[in-house]
């Protein structure tokens, strides 16, 4: 299974500021550090693209599954195996591979977008390591989907246990299926800690805590929010009058954390799609019967949502409603990554569901690498203000 020596020390033995900060550090280290460390360990690494992916394969297989999410850098190798006109996340991160700064021994990519879909393609003219795409079902809605995503599930296992050389047997994968229950289970306590108390936790440390997860084995991430929640709750901060937000359109390129923390200056970030597809799975998967066959059938069943799945039972502006709802929100700022044609798709949909619940909201765009919030923050802070004293 996992390798045994921890690759994510500094936050040990420290007070909730300093592990919220190491945290933040971390999330922002282009170096990958905890990748390397666990390479040094003797551990392979499982690369996957955004946006959901079964990682409890990879783990149960002893990988360290990586969240390929981009990066803070510029994409000036990675720039000639891409168009022009393409958002900046699938440029960035190949370039953290073609550099060497992350070291695969296997990647997944899945066709979420006309970019995306030739992206193992494009990685697999560049290393020797397997290339693979994860095709999840195109209709959710079929009686065969879940069957089929299992067969799926069990190829792609197949190809895991060539790389690490470990067979993932039923025992592993359950054992696997329980540990990141337990980390799913504690995304969602931070996540209630944002929707009702949110200034025990700002937006960027909520942020830091998850992302943290895609770059660690996820036993240590536990044990990270197993130590931090607690001390949350403990914290002696007042509530402040600030507007309540749902930030809408980080399902896949991320924005940079300084626009993030800038929103939390600002305003009460109670809900979101950050990293979405680490919380993609909303309940339990079962732990009995066929292990393969139960991840699919959450996938399929037990799910939120995104742009880039398309699932009748799901219409997105009415989940985002239901979102903004749960989150007793007070406005939305729906938001996407340059050049992402899901994301920009969507906006029209979800600003028509807004108009007609009469929500109000703020339309912005995005990209991984913006240095300048001045003008952003100028716009952000216009629209709460006129909220709040209207």
């Amino acid at each position: 299974m996992p390798m045994n020596e921890p690759v994510f020390q500094e936050w040990r033995d420290q007070p909730l500021d300093e592990i919220l900060y190491v945290c933040r550090e971390l999330v922002e280290d282009a170096r990958f550090p905890t990748v390397a460390k666990w390479r040094e360990n003797g551990g392979k690494v499982a690369g996957h693209f955004q946006v959901y992916f079964p990682e409890e394969i990879a783990h149960a297989a002893g990988m360290l599954p990586v969240k390929m999410r981009g990066a803070p850098v510029e994409p000036t190798r990675a720039d000639s195996h891409f168009g022009s006109y393409l958002c900046s996340i699938l440029k960035t991160s190949l370039e953290v591979a073609v550099t060497g700064v992350v070291e695969l021994d296997l990647f997944i990519s899945h066709p979420i977008c006309d970019a995306a879909r030739n992206l193992a393609a494009i990685w697999g003219r560049n290393f020797d390591y397997p290339c693979q795409i994860l095709y999840l079902p195109q209709n959710p809605n079929s009686a065969h989907s879940a069957e089929y995503l299992a067969g799926e599930y069990g190829r792609l296992a197949r190809v895991v246990e060539e790389v690490a050389g470990r067979k993932i047997t039923d025992d592993a994968l359950c054992a696997s299926i329980a540990l990141f229950n337990e980390n799913r289970r504690l995304m969602r306590e931070l996540y209630d800690m944002k929707r009702e108390t949110p200034w025990l936790v700002s937006a960027d440390e909520a942020y830091a805590l998850v992302s943290v997860g895609g770059m660690i084995p996820r036993e240590e991430h536990n044990e990270i929010l197993r130590t931090v929640l607690p001390m949350l709750r403990e914290r002696k901060q007042k509530k402040q009058d600030r507007i309540r937000i749902v930030f809408e359109g980080a399902f896949c390129e991320q924005p940079p954390l300084d626009l993030v923390r800038m929103l939390g200056r600002t305003c009460y970030v109670v809900d979101d799609d950050f990293l979405i597809g680490m919380r993609y799975l909303v309940d339990d998967v079962p732990a009995g019967g066929d292990p393969f066959l139960n991840l699919a059938e959450s996938y399929i069943d037990h799910s939120t949502y995104s742009p880039v799945q398309h699932d009748n039972r799901k219409p997105k502006e009415k989940m985002l409603l239901e979102r903004v709802k749960r989150a007793r929100a007070d406005a939305v700022i729906v938001t996407a990554a340059k050049m992402c044609e899901p994301g920009l798709e969507e906006q029209v949909a979800y600003t028509h569901a807004l108009d007609e619940k009469g929500i109000p909201y703020f339309v912005s765009e995005f990209e991984e690498n913006m240095t300048s919030f001045d003008h952003l923050e100028l716009q952000v802070e216009t629209f709460l203000e006129k909220l709040l004293f209207a």
